[in-house]
């Protein structure tokens, strides 16, 4: 999970976490040339300079790595915008926004020939951490846990699909203009009345 204090989290071996990133920017460099489909682990594991042993010691095939790789990549651009750190507001609801929508339009163009399963995958793990982030503000406003689950599903699931919706459009409306039009939805479905400061 995203929001877990430090001591919860994952303790890696060095060597494990070393050859992750070998594998995580050797996949990165394929998926940018020829695109999802046509990588094979071998593919990976030449490039990531191990054998295809190790590979399958860290994910059982190329989808666990594109999942992990999304995962991954998301949560460092929030960790980049310190959203993951944050509490709530409107600001950072809007930053929470743009990034959402940076991140949808930046990932159709890293994927060469990206086709629907990438889209599917990479909206399950954005909308999972959106949703995660959200809990993490509503339990800090001690929001009954029913309800925030409740909430944060409606907003992530809306977030998301604005964000597709913007990157998709034609002409593509200014941004900051576009985010502040759709905060105030976003914001209805977390529960104003709860939120308020």
């Amino acid at each position: 999970m995203l929001f877990q204090a430090p001591q919860e989290k994952e303790k890696l071996d060095p060597r494990v976490k070393r050859t992750r990133n070998l594998i995580f920017r050797a996949f990165g460099e394929l998926l940018a040339e020829k695109g999802f489909q046509a990588i094979t682990v071998q593919d990976i594991a030449y490039r990531a300079e191990i054998n295809r042993a190790t590979f399958y010691a860290h994910f059982p095939d190329k989808y666990a790595l594109l999942q992990y790789s999304i995962r991954r990549a998301f949560e460092e651009e929030l960790q980049q915008r310190t959203l993951s750190a944050c509490h709530y507001s409107e600001e950072n609801l809007r930053a929470l926004i743009v990034t959402v929508c940076d991140f949808v339009t930046q990932s159709g163009h890293h994927c060469k020939a990206a086709g629907g399963q990438f889209d599917a995958l990479v909206e399950g793990q954005v909308r999972a951490q959106v949703q995660e982030l959200m809990q993490f503000w509503l339990k800090q406003r001690s929001m009954p846990p029913d309800e925030a689950d409740i909430a944060s599903t409606a907003a992530a699931w809306a977030i998301y699909g604005l964000a597709q919706h913007w990157a998709r459009s034609k002409p593509q409306p200014p941004l900051d203009a576009y985010v502040q039009r759709i905060s105030p939805l976003v914001r209805s479905l977390l529960m104003a009345s709860t939120l308020s400061d």
